[in-house]
């Protein structure tokens, strides 16, 4: 007896196959990343969604075959077939979830699963019941075994390979299921061309006893079809759901890495900062302490770097920091820890055998930083002054450590700097000295201590004093009379700054105001701004301040800045010189020549007059270099309508020839030196203008 088939349901059987293969690949990569607990659900659901489509398939094949005689499906012996399908799928789905899959278990795997397919097919072949029973081809029937076999071998390796989640194996796993599809419709019907009927068979599962040919296939194709694909929409969703999850993960994870980037390194040189040092100093220290290996902690400082951060600007300077960090860098070996603590000063935790080895290393250093650099087509030069502190000699802690080598430097610094020096306990003294002076001027303005002296400045060519520049001093209850070079320098480094030169601006108000009541209407009082008052945002209100509450008019008070403040950002300079403009203020450039202004910004700066720097005016005299300096800024100054000052002229012939030139003011020791206030006032009212000293 020979059968005929169904055109449609041989379609929709391979549909289903492939449908079926294209699950199971997305069900593998799930078993095989998901946890513990989810992997055993996602291997039962993927086994049950796998298995039905493969048994699905089958039966919908079987039902695209047609006899001349009624045919039905014994309901026991089809479960029982399904039941193996999905045995045989949960096994597929367990072997390629694992993280291996050597040549042997492969081997193995296909067999078995070969046989539980073709085992599935025969078993739903019986539940026809024919009488007589189905005769098979041995040739056939051992075709159909060999091709579930390789079926499942190549399904095993495809959805091994194509497990994980990586660009190219979403169209990797479409080719792969009509592949394996095609291979599964190739099986069962090289199973049923196997089959033989006698022409007097009947089907003993036909009529009330089993289940009827002519609504089951819709039932199997309507009901495979919906379980498929809720699973694999469920599949798709997830997946979907964790690669999203994933990415978070991976976005949070870079901005913890940034973060911890941002918290512990420097965001100019992107070394180590200080937080990051001290934790790897103090670790090896421990590291030290069990090993009893030394090792140098180096604090090194830029010599020369504020003149080129003020020439050039703030980003010629960062760009030399990171220069010189990355020069430092290439020296160093991968345990050793090089750290920006800010501006120019870097640290260096050394793991050194000998005191030797820490000074060959500091040489190393010195001589290559003192290499030129090229940066925005500038040559510039700086070099470092290094200070070495050794574990465990000369310090037990990061704070001792940190703090010795930081006098060592300063040492370094005071030898000649570019070079290098170890830590002697004598430098301890120096370094108590300046943090008792640095403790003592934190109180030195609510004690009263500090005072200004007054350098009178005279018109040229006769010579009246017109007023004076107010210099500050401290009047220590130990030490004496201190001059700014001895303090000015820990006030800028602890910020003390803004506070001492608000104290300046208020009391040179104050007593230019006395001098106006004592008939001196015509004087002027000049104050020096530092880099940290000038850019302080306070800097405007003290001023107003200062000026309304003594009655001052604002022509009468000058305003010294270098031309170096000036030109570090040119923008912004202009928006606080103009505002301060804008209150009637006199600004004044101070050491100019020293630095390199643009005429056209220096034409934009409102600025009333020019002070000539002190190097050039002391050897006046002698250098025709400085002469011709000297000339050319009091014909500048004359050119763009501003006054010229000339500072520290201290011999005759500096006089006369500054005279001569045309310069407006003069100012030094040759006409008057500073003094206190009631000094000053008695000292001009003896002047004799027009007297040359």
């Amino acid at each position: 007896m020979s059968g005929s088939y169904n055109d449609l349901l041989v379609l929709c059987s391979l549909l289903i196959a492939i449908l079926a293969s294209y699950t199971a690949l997305h069900m593998a990569s799930h078993v095989a990343t998901a946890g513990r607990t989810a992997a055993r659900w996602w291997l039962a659901g993927g086994a049950c969604a796998m298995g039905l489509g493969i048994w699905s398939m089958h039966f919908v094949g079987m039902l695209a075959f047609s006899l001349p005689i009624p045919l039905g499906y014994d309901l026991a012996i089809t479960l029982y077939s399904m039941l193996l399908a999905i045995g045989a799928s949960a096994f597929a789905l367990w072997l390629v979830s694992r993280e291996r899959m050597p040549w042997r278990h492969w081997a193995t795997g296909s067999l078995l699963m070969g046989g539980g397919i073709a085992l599935m097919h025969y078993t739903g072949m019986a539940a026809l019941r024919m009488q007589p029973g189905i005769a098979y081809d041995p040739v056939w029937f051992s075709a159909s075994i060999l091709i579930a076999v390789a079926a499942s071998a190549a399904a095993l390796w495809i959805a091994f390979r194509l497990r994980g989640e990586h660009r190219g194996h979403q169209i990797g796993r479409i080719a792969a299921a009509v592949v394996m599809g095609l291979a599964i419709v190739g099986m069962h019907y090289t199973g049923m061309a196997a089959a033989r009927f006698a022409p007097d068979s009947i089907c003993g599962a036909a009529g009330d006893r089993g289940l009827p040919a002519n609504w089951l296939a819709v039932l199997v194709i309507v009901v495979t079809v919906a379980i498929i694909g809720i699973t694999l929409v469920v599949s798709v969703l997830d997946r979907q759901m964790q690669l999203r999850t994933a990415h978070l993960a991976d976005s949070l994870a870079e901005a913890n890495r940034e973060l911890m980037q941002a918290a512990l390194h420097d965001p100019l040189t992107r070394l180590p900062n200080r937080m990051l040092l001290q934790n790897r100093i103090e670790h090896a220290i421990v590291s030290s302490q069990r090993t009893r290996q030394p090792f140098a902690v180096m604090f090194m400082d830029l010599d020369g770097f504020k003149a080129v951060n003020d020439a050039c600007g703030h980003q010629t300077g960062d760009a030399l920091l990171v220069e010189v960090g990355n020069r430092i860098r290439g020296r160093l070996r991968a345990q050793d820890t090089l750290a920006r603590l800010g501006g120019d000063e870097f640290v260096l935790l050394a793991h050194v055998d000998e005191p030797q080895d820490a000074a060959m290393l500091a040489e190393t250093i010195v001589a290559e930083v003192d290499r030129p650099y090229r940066i925005d087509a500038l040559d510039l030069h700086v070099t470092v002054s290094v200070g070495i502190a050794l574990y465990p000699a000369d310090g037990d802690s990061e704070r001792e450590l940190m703090a010795h080598a930081d006098a060592a430097m300063y040492h370094a610094k005071n030898a000649g700097r570019n070079g290098s020096m170890f830590f002697a306990p004598s430098m301890n003294t120096a370094a108590r000295q300046q943090l008792t002076l640095l403790n003592d001027l934190r109180q030195a303005i609510e004690r009263g201590q500090l005072l200004l002296h007054y350098q009178p400045k005279f018109v040229a060519p006769d010579y009246p004093v017109i007023g004076a520049e107010a210099l500050l001093r401290w009047q220590h209850p130990e030490l004496g009379t201190l001059a700014p070079d001895v303090f000015i320098g820990l006030a800028e480094r602890s910020g003390l700054i803004v506070p001492i030169g608000d104290w300046v601006i208020e009391e040179a108000c104050a007593q230019l105001r006395r001098w106006h009541d004592a008939g001196h209407g015509d004087w002027t009082i000049a104050v020096n701004l530092s880099p940290a008052q000038f850019t302080a945002p306070t800097l405007l209100g003290t001023v107003a301040g200062a000026l309304e509450r003594h009655r001052i008019p604002a022509e009468k008070l000058t305003l010294e800045i270098t031309e170096n403040i000036a030109m570090r950002d040119i923008e912004a300079s202009l928006v606080i010189l103009d505002a301060l403009s804008a209150l009637g203020v006199r600004i004044s450039i101070d050491d100019f020549g020293t630095g390199y202004s643009s005429l056209l910004y220096l034409k934009r700066l409102p600025a009333a007059e020019l002070k000539i720097d002190r190097e050039f005016v002391r050897d006046l005299e002698v250098d025709s270099d400085d002469a011709a300096i000297v000339s050319s800024i009091i014909a500048l100054g004359q050119t763009l309508n501003l006054k010229v000052v000339a500072e520290g002229v201290e011999t005759a012939g500096q006089q006369r020839h500054l005279s001569a030139l045309g310069c407006d003011f003069l100012q030094g020791y040759l006409l008057g030196r500073p003094m206190p206030a009631d000094r000053f006032a008695a000292d001009m009212r003896d002047h004799v203008p027009g007297l040359e000293h």
